[in-house]
């Protein structure tokens, strides 16, 4: 069967995966003069990148991570929409991490303070305190940690944003064309096996989310990742009630407002994995209700809110719950980052600069990603 693709199959850097970081990779890259190709299996945003819910967060995350996260928050999301053109929706008022039992306030004080600890601020505070920030969440809730620095925003209009400038930059985005592999030449990859015929670049960067573990396995790389189903909800157009991310201490729960009124509710019930559907991104008939129960418990004022759409996906979770970016030394030009548990919108921002370091200077200097490296899982000498 004929190659259906005719363009160019050469370039400086051929980029795997077309979401949020596939896409502002490709704008950093070319945005350095790079020659860029980018192969997406389906359509740009179609996969995590379009089914989440848009928390950009700093609290609670890893330690290793956190780092991104700061960055992103203070030096790029305040003037990304300006940056690529588009309203982004970026919102900054807060994030609500919230508790029921000492359990629960027990895991949320030292997530705190391990982010204190690393450079965030960020605090405890009290189930009253919480209901003045949030006067809408249950009696029930008796602490919650606190973030005035968090915030949320759109993912599909930041990723089409980032898409379009990349597009002006003269990159090159090649959708539906599934990659099978990777191939080197004198010991560094060069190629790249598709369903429609072979790409051959100087620099590889790998970022297809939960499909990067089996295109890595190809040159003899394993990333520690599996499959993990989401839900999110969207409510009827509701009237002002609060612009602050919800969250809880289990991470099963997260929430905010849209600017257009309504809000977006989502979270993992833990039954997506037993359903007949978990290759495909439907809701279920078990997981959706359960979900809905667990919202309602923390916010009561949602009890009578219409859903007016929901939606399912996947993200690719690792095993150490934080994600891989770094180059890999056994494999020459091959720059991978994946694995992103969930929670790497709001960090894309930073993750594109420190790829683009990775890939033009060997290092990450602006953003230290040395504690993301793919050969962390390695057994101890």
């Amino acid at each position: 069967m004929p190659n259906s693709y005719t363009g160019k199959r050469t370039a400086d850097v051929v980029v795997i995966g077309g979401g949020v970081m596939g896409c502002a990779a490709a704008y950093r890259l070319s945005g350095e003069g790079l020659s860029v190709i980018v192969l997406e299996k389906d359509e740009i945003c179609a996969g995590a990148s379009g089914r989440n819910a848009g928390g950009v967060r700093q609290s609670a995350r890893d330690v290793r991570e956190l780092p991104l996260a700061i960055h992103a928050v203070k030096h790029i999301w305040p003037a990304l929409g300006e940056e690529l053109g588009v309203d982004v929706e970026y919102v900054q008022q807060g994030n609500l991490r919230l508790g029921r039992t000492e359990a629960h306030l027990e895991k949320l004080r030292g997530l705190v303070d391990r982010n204190i600890r690393a450079g965030l601020d960020l605090r405890m505070v009290s189930g009253a305190e919480a209901r003045e920030i949030c006067p809408y969440m249950s009696e029930e809730v008796i602490g919650a940690s606190w973030c005035p620095t968090d915030g949320y925003a759109n993912p599909l209009v930041t990723t089409f944003g980032y898409y379009r400038r990349a597009l002006d930059n003269g990159a090159a985005f090649i959708t539906g064309v599934s990659v099978m592999g990777l191939g080197k030449v004198r010991g560094a990859v060069r190629r790249v096996y598709t369903d429609d015929g072979v790409f051959e670049a100087g620099r590889v960067v790998l970022c297809a989310g939960y499909y990067s573990r089996a295109v890595a396995s190809t040159v003899g790389i394993e990333i520690p990742v599996e499959r993990e189903d989401e839900e999110v909800f969207v409510t009827e157009q509701l009237p002002p009630m609060f612009d602050q991310v919800l969250g809880t201490a289990e991470a099963d729960f997260y929430g905010h407002r849209t600017k257009h009124g309504s809000f977006l509710l989502g979270g993992v019930s833990g039954l997506q994995r037993f359903t007949s559907n978990h290759d495909g991104c439907p809701t279920e008939a078990y997981t959706a209700p359960s979900l809905v129960r667990a919202i309602i418990g923390f916010f009561p004022a949602f009890a009578d809110v219409k859903i007016i759409r929901s939606w399912s996906g996947h993200f690719d979770a690792c095993a150490d719950g934080v994600p891989v970016i770094s180059n890999v030394d056994e494999v020459p030009g091959l720059t991978v980052a994946c694995a992103f548990t969930g929670h790497g919108f709001g960090i894309s921002p930073a993750v594109s600069v420190a790829v683009k370091e990775l890939v033009m200077d060997g290092e990450s200097r602006t953003i230290d990603v040395s504690g993301l490296r793919y050969d962390r899982f390695k057994a101890k000498q």
